[in-house]
C-alpha cells in the first residue's frame, strides 16, 4: 500500500591558485535566527573523514546530546535469525547495508540502476559511471525526470563496492579485475558534484566533448547544458584524463541561468570532494531546525542546492545563494555557495489525544454511543507487522478516547487486551516460540525484523510505517501504565532504534529511513527501480515519528523526544510541500491534472499508488491514520486547497476507500466543513471506514474540529 508495499516489484600550482582566488566567494554561511531550542548533533558514519571545511556556527544554545542507545544490548536481547531477504552485492565488508536510502539501488541487485542525488542523476556502469541532469517531462498523471547520461566516465573498473555511507552521502570504490583499488567516487544529495579521487595513477575516459584543461578546468556542451570538469592535478588529452595518485576530478553541470561567478565557485569546490555529511538538529516551541554540513577532504567550502522545503515558511537569512537554478521534477533548485545548509520547519509536537473539551453534549453522547459499539465490535488483532500494529493502534485510540470521555468501564477490557497483545509482541525471545507477533535481529541485514512479514517488510520495506503503529499504541497506553512501559521497553526501544537510530553503530545504521536532505523518509528497502527510491504514505511516516515521540514521553526519554519531534516536524513540512500541497503553479507541473502527488520518487512524481487506481486512494494514503497530530496537514494551507483535493478524491460522495480519513481532512477546512462532514460520517457505510480507525474516532475528530 505504501512505498514498495506491494513488493512490486599543470596544473597543480595553477589550479590551487584559482582555488585561492575564489575561496572568499565560497566562505559564506547561513545567518541563523536566534531561537530558544534544544539541539542535537548526529555523528557521521564510521570510516568517514573528519576533515574539510568547518561547520558554520549555530547561533543558539549548545547542542544537546542525541539519544544514547545501547544498540548491542537491544539487538542482542532478541532472537538472532536470518529473516531478511536482501542481497547487497556491491558492499564492502563491515559496512552496514544501506537500506531505505536514495542511493540503495547502487548496492542491491545485480542490475546497475540510476540514483538521483539532486540536482544530478548518477549510475554505475561495468567500467565506471555516468552522470545526468534530469530534464522533467510532465503528463496528466506524472512529472518524470529519468536518468539520461550526459557524461560517461570510464575508469577501466571491473567491479564496485560501497565503502562509506551516511544518510546523505555515499562513496563507491572502483576496483580493477584483480580487486585493486582504482579510486573512489562520491555523490551526495544536494551536492552538484560527482567526484572521483584516484588511488593510483589512472587513465580515465572523462566524457565526450571536453576541451583542453585551462587552469585545471575543462567544459563541454551537452544537450544545451554546460558541463564542467575540474581537476586538482593531471592532464587531459584527447578525452583521456590522466590522474596521479591522490588527485581528484570533479564533474558538475552549470545551472540553467548561472550568475557571473557560478562557474568559478563550482570549479573551485569541485576538486575538494565531499566525504560525508553531518547532521545537526534543534527543536524549539515554534520551529525545528535541520543543519547539514558537507564535509570535504580539504579546507575548501563546497556548494549545495535548495529544494522547496528549504525555502518555504520561516527560514534563515542566506548569503551565497542566487548562483542560478537547476531544473528538477521537484521544481527549481537554487545553487548556493558554502558547506552548510540550514532550514526550518514548524514544530510538530507529539500528540496522542484529541481536544474534546469544547464539544457539546449531543456530540459527546453520540461519540459515547458509537464508542460502545466499536469496542464491542473489535475483532482479533492481526499477526503480521503491518496490520497487527495497525489494529493495536485502532484499539489504543478507542481506549484513550473512552478514558477522555469518562467511559473507563467501556474500554477497560479493551485496554487489557491491547496491553496483553503489546506484551506478547514485546517478548524478546518470542520468536523462539512462534512464527508471528515477535521480532528477531538479523545481523547480516543489521535490522530488527518482524514475523510475520507483510508488504515486503522482510526486504526492509516500510519498517517505519509498521513499527510506528506499535510504538504509538505502546506510547498511548504506557502514558499512565508504568508497568506496561517496563515490560515492553526493550523491544519498543529496539523498534525505535531500527528505524531512527540517531547515531550509527555496529548493529544498526544511522537514521535508517529518514533522509535529512530531502526532509522525508524513503520506503523501499532495496530500491530496485530505475526511478530511484520512493515513498507513498508520507502521513504514515509522520505517524512513525509521532509514535516514537509518544513512546519517548511514556518511557521518560527526553533526548529521544527531541529527536522524534525534529523528525516529525521535518517530515510534516515535506509532506505538505511535495505530497498534499504541492506547487501546482510552477512550470514543471504545467500539464499535471491533479491536486496531489500520491507517490514521490527520486526521479519522478506520480498520481498513482501501489495498490489502487481509485481517486480516493491517491489522497487517502497521504492522510492515514489521521491521528491527533494530523492537523499539520492544514498548516499554511488554504481551505480551498483542502476542499479541492477532497472533491477530486470523492466525486460521487464519501462512500469510498478511505472515506473516513477524507471526511476528517475536509474538517480541516473549517468548522462549517466539519459540521457538514459530521452528517456524512453518521451515514457512512462501515466499508468506508479504514481498519486502522473507527466511527467513534471519526465522530470525535469531527466534533473536536468544530462539528
Amino acid at each position: 500500500m505504501t512505498g514498495n508495499r506491494m513488493a512490486l516489484p599543470g596544473p597543480a600550482r595553477t589550479r590551487w591558485a584559482l582555488v585561492a582566488g575564489v575561496v572568499a566567494a565560497l566562505a559564506v554561511v547561513a545567518l541563523l535566527v536566534v531561537r530558544p531550542w534544544a539541539t542535537g548533533t548526529i555523528a557521521s558514519a564510521p570510516g568517514g573523514s573528519n576533515g574539510g571545511a568547518p561547520a558554520a556556527p549555530v547561533v543558539g544554545p549548545d547542542d544537546a546530546t542525541p539519544p544514547d542507545v545501547d544498540a548491542a544490548a537491544l539487538t542482542g536481547a532478541l532472537v538472532q535469525a536470518a529473516d531478511a531477504k536482501i542481497d547487497p552485492v556491491r558492499l564492502a565488508e563491515g559496512v552496514a547495508p544501506p537500506s531505505n536510502r536514495w542511493y540503495s539501488g547502487l548496492v542491491f541487485g545485480e542490475e546497475l540502476l540510476p540514483v538521483f542525488p539532486l540536482p544530478l542523476s548518477f549510475a554505475l556502469t561495468p567500467s565506471g559511471f555516468t552522470i545526468g541532469l534530469p530534464d522533467p517531462v510532465t503528463s496528466a498523471k506524472a512529472v518524470v525526470g529519468p536518468h539520461v547520461p550526459a557524461v560517461s566516465v570510464d575508469v577501466g573498473a571491473a567491479s564496485a563496492q560501497v565503502v562509506a555511507a551516511d544518510p546523505v552521502a555515499v562513496t563507491t570504490r572502483l576496483l580493477d579485475a584483480a580487486g585493486a583499488t582504482l579510486g573512489d567516487v562520491t555523490v551526495a544529495a544536494g551536492s552538484p558534484f560527482v567526484s572521483f579521487t584516484a588511488a593510483t595513477e589512472v587513465e580515465v575516459a572523462a566524457g565526450e566533448g571536453f576541451g583542453a584543461l585551462e587552469d585545471g578546468v575543462a567544459t563541454a556542451e551537452v544537450a544545451g547544458t554546460t558541463w564542467g570538469l575540474a581537476t586538482s592535478d593531471g592532464a587531459l588529452d584527447g578525452g583521456t584524463l590522466t590522474l596521479p595518485a591522490g588527485a581528484t576530478a570533479g564533474w558538475y553541470a552549470l545551472p540553467d541561468d548561472p550568475s557571473d561567478d557560478a562557474a568559478a565557485v563550482l570549479a573551485a569546490a569541485a576538486v575538494d570532494p565531499v566525504v560525508g555529511v553531518d547532521v545537526t538538529y534543534g527543536v524549539g516551541d515554534d520551529v525545528a531546525r535541520t543543519t547539514l554540513t558537507y564535509r570535504t577532504a580539504g579546507a575548501t567550502p563546497s556548494a549545495h542546492v535548495l529544494m522547496r522545503h528549504h525555502t518555504t515558511g520561516t527560514q534563515p537569512e542566506r548569503d551565497g545563494c542566487g548562483l542560478g537554478t537547476y531544473r528538477s521534477v521537484y521544481g527549481d533548485l537554487e545553487l548556493c555557495a558554502g558547506s552548510t545548509l540550514t532550514s526550518y520547519a514548524p514544530t510538530l509536537h507529539p500528540a496522542g489525544a484529541l481536544d474534546l473539551e469544547g464539544i457539546d453534549d449531543a456530540r459527546r453522547d453520540a461519540v459515547l454511543a458509537q464508542l460502545e459499539q466499536d469496542v464491542a465490535g473489535t475483532e482479533a488483532f492481526a499477526s503480521d507487522t503491518y496490520f497487527g500494529g495497525k489494529h493495536l493502534y485502532r484499539a489504543a485510540t478507542l481506549v484513550v478516547l473512552g478514558e477522555q470521555l469518562g467511559a473507563e468501564d467501556t474500554v477497560a477490557e479493551l485496554r487489557t487486551r491491547v496491553a496483553d497483545a503489546l506484551r506478547e509482541w514485546a517478548e524478546p525471545e518470542g520468536c523462539d516460540e512462534r512464527d508471528a507477533r515477535c521480532f528477531v535481529y538479523d545481523d547480516a541485514a543489521r535490522s530488527v525484523m518482524g514475523r510475520t512479514p507483510s508488504f515486503g517488510s522482510d526486504e526492509l520495506n516500510d519498517h517505519h510505517f509498521h513499527y510506528g503503529y506499535l510504538l504509538s499504541a505502546a506510547g498511548l497506553l504506557g502514558a499512565d501504565d508504568p508497568a506496561l512501559v517496563d515490560d515492553v521497553r526493550p523491544v519498543m526501544d529496539a523498534l525505535a532504534a531500527d528505524i531512527a537510530a540517531a547515531q550509527p553503530s555496529e548493529e544498526l545504521p544511522q537514521l535508517r529511513t529518514f533522509d535529512p536532505y530531502a526532509g522525508h523518509a524513503w520506503a523501499s528497502g532495496t530500491s530496485p527501480f530505475a526511478d530511484g527510491n520512493n515513498q507513498e504514505s508520507a502521513s504514515e511516516a509522520v505517524n512513525a515519528w509521532n509514535g516514537i515521540g509518544l513512546w519517548a514521553q511514556a518511557s521518560g526519554q527526553d533526548d529521544l523526544l527531541t529527536q522524534a519531534t525534529w523528525l516529525a516536524s521535518t517530515e510534516a513540512a515535506s509532506a505538505r510541500d511535495y505530497w498534499t500541497d504541492p506547487d501546482l503553479d510552477h512550470p514543471v507541473t504545467d500539464g499535471f491534472e491533479h491536486r496531489v502527488f500520491a507517490l514521490n520518487w527520486g526521479g519522478k512524481r506520480d498520481w498513482a499508488t501501489w495498490f489502487s487506481a481509485e481517486p480516493s486512494a491517491m489522497l487517502g494514503i497521504l492522510l492515514i491514520p489521521m491521528g491527533p497530530v494530523s492537523d499539520y496537514l492544514a498548516v499554511d494551507v488554504e481551505p480551498a486547497t483542502i476542499l479541492a483535493a477532497v472533491d477530486e478524491a470523492t466525486p460521487a460522495g464519501p462512500d469510498v476507500m478511505f472515506g473516513d480519513y477524507l471526511l476528517m481532512y475536509r474538517a480541516l477546512a473549517g468548522p462549517d466543513e466539519a459540521a457538514a462532514a459530521w452528517d456524512d460520517a453518521v451515514a457512512l457505510p462501515d466499508t468506508s471506514i479504514d481498519d486502522g480507525s473507527s466511527r467513534a474516532y471519526l465522530l470525535a475528530w469531527l466534533a473536536a474540529h468544530g462539528a
